[in-house]
């Protein structure tokens, strides 16, 4: 059976009793497995004061993934581009891609990644960084990325590499309608964050990317890459142990309580308030946690469902090597080309 491409997100997880450079050694592993498996991309995401989160600086943590993996496509899931003046983003890419010829993927999100107060910190009161100017931005990003559709005048006598050859593949990403819309527009490939957005709305964002896409010279047919959480292990039972720390993870982010990941053990035995339990039995998106035969299941009816040209595998685990060992047993199970 034929399937869809698979591809890989990572947020450099920082786990109880270790620290950011724990967590950025295991981002690299988990890359070099999956460059060695056959998956086809390798993002890095962008939060910000965050305990549970090393990934910062995904130019940074791209630079060096890209450098000890050899084959499989690096990029940001995503860049939040209300977060940095646009050129300073496109200069940051098109020096990946110089590094990296054919290999750098630059996706771009509207959302602050962190909350409102470390947003401010971020922009620091720049009036030139808002969300209302997101499209002018993504707008510029494109023109000094050789989008030669962007009118010269907006980039004036601004290059972000002086002597390019290559550019880094363009994505918008979105967990929202608004997204879909953009890339539509444009003529980008388009990632739906499924993993963490309101499952219904990927039916609207899908139809709406697809029946709205303008074909664009890099691309003349929509591209959909789609997101799910998953972690698959030998039985049932042990995947749902192991997917204990996401759902953990979770549950904090929406009430506040952030922290490092705890371990599976101590997520079986974290004590719920019945609010808790409301807030998890409502948490949006999905995770497919089973035996490889059940997750692969799973991403099947997602694709069917969505019709996506790719798959994006997301899922926070609390030691680095059980994701490795679940990216393993999906490629397998998938039939990824190594």
């Amino acid at each position: 059976m034929s399937r869809v491409p698979l591809s890989v997100l990572d947020l450099a997880t920082v786990r109880e009793g270790h620290d950011s450079a724990d967590a950025l050694r295991g981002t690299t592993e988990i890359a070099r497995t999956a460059d060695d498996l056959g998956y086809a991309r390798f993002w890095v995401a962008e939060h910000h004061n965050m305990p549970a989160v090393a990934s910062t600086s995904p130019p940074v943590l791209i630079a060096h993934v890209a450098a000890n993996t050899s084959r499989i496509k690096v990029g940001s899931g995503g860049v939040m581009l209300p977060n940095h003046m646009p050129f300073v983003v496109a200069e940051q890419f098109a020096l990946l891609e110089a590094l990296h010829p054919g290999r750098i993927d630059l996706g771009i999100g509207r959302a602050p990644g962190t909350d409102q107060a470390t947003a401010a910190a971020l922009r620091g009161g720049s009036p030139h960084l808002t969300v209302e100017q997101f499209p002018d931005h993504l707008g510029m990003v494109l023109a000094l990325l050789g989008d030669d559709r962007v009118p010269a005048e907006r980039i004036s006598r601004l290059r972000a590499t002086p002597e390019p050859r290559t550019y880094p593949e363009v994505w918008m990403l979105g967990s929202s309608t608004y997204g879909a819309q953009v890339a539509a527009a444009l003529g980008l490939p388009f990632c739906y964050a499924y993993h963490f957005a309101m499952s219904s709305d990927v039916d609207a964002a899908v139809r709406l990317y697809r029946s709205g896409f303008k074909p664009s010279p890099r691309y003349p047919e929509p591209h959909l890459m789609v997101s799910a959480s998953v972690l698959a292990a030998e039985t049932r039972e042990q995947a749902q142990f192991l997917a204990g720390p996401s759902r953990i993870v979770a549950l904090s982010l929406r009430t506040g309580r952030l922290g490092p990941i705890v371990s599976p053990e101590s997520a079986a035995t974290h004590e719920l308030s019945d609010l808790d339990r409301g807030v998890l039995a409502q948490l949006p998106g999905t995770q497919y946690a089973g035996t490889a035969d059940d997750v692969v299941a799973g991403l099947d009816a997602l694709v069917e469902r969505t019709s996506a040209d790719e798959l994006i595998l997301a899922g926070a685990a609390y030691d680095p090597a059980t994701r490795q060992d679940s990216l393993a047993r999906i490629a397998k199970a998938w039939g990824l080309p190594k």
